[in-house]
């Protein structure tokens, strides 16, 4: 039986990891902004399934493989960073757009925005944390299976993420059409959400820990 307290812990790990900006957030967003709610919502079904992606790799032997192969974990990390480096550079550059700016865009198709929502999660260097690294520590021995204890757990955080990501595509455009009236927020939200990760992305490329092994 997986104690209160574990499921707890991991709802408020995963409620500050949701709410810290990052690749999920800004595409749900822009999406959102640019293409309604419908779209929004396409592309959290692509995210959800990213989630279930690395929970079932990371249950299954995915740290594992990182320790035995530590180039594959060097790529991935490096891959996020860049990820969260261009995002960076797309908020911060001269001319550059708030994801809470309305434009218009070519709309995507369906397959398009889960395919994207999908690939900005398997590439968000969160989700490899949380489920490599944070989720196992709530996980007890004594409460029975740990592979079982870990896609319970993980199904806790991917219901939080789900739901706090789902009123952020619902609440988008009235937000953008908050700040389209004050257009100095605006510019202070691209330079901050900019700011936030572009230092994410260094930190991320500058960091030397490796997986440990079980």
């Amino acid at each position: 039986m997986i104690a209160t307290s574990s499921i707890l812990g991991v709802c408020a790990v995963a409620l500050g990891m949701v709410l810290t900006p990052g690749p999920n957030m800004m595409y749900l967003v822009s999406r959102s902004i640019t293409q309604g709610r419908r779209a929004g919502v396409m592309s959290l079904g692509g995210v959800a399934v990213g989630f279930l992606a690395y929970l079932t790799a990371a249950n299954l032997g995915l740290s594992a493989l990182f320790v035995a192969v530590p180039d594959v974990y060097l790529a991935v990390k490096l891959a996020g960073a860049g990820y969260l480096g261009w995002l960076a550079w797309k908020a911060l550059r001269p001319g550059g757009t708030s994801v809470f700016e309305t434009r218009q865009l070519t709309p995507d198709s369906p397959r398009r925005l889960f395919g994207m929502g999908l690939m900005t999660n398997l590439l968000n260097p969160k989700a490899a944390v949380m489920y490599l690294s944070l989720i196992p520590q709530f996980e007890r021995p004594a409460a029975g299976h740990l592979v079982l204890q870990g896609f319970v757990l993980g199904g806790v955080q991917i219901v939080v993420s789900l739901l706090v990501n789902l009123a952020i595509v619902l609440a988008a455009g009235t937000i953008a059409v908050f700040l389209a009236r004050r257009p100095v927020w605006l510019r202070t939200q691209r330079y901050l959400m900019g700011t936030v990760l572009g230092a994410l992305a260094i930190k991320l490329a500058s960091d030397h820990a490796r997986p440990a092994p079980a």
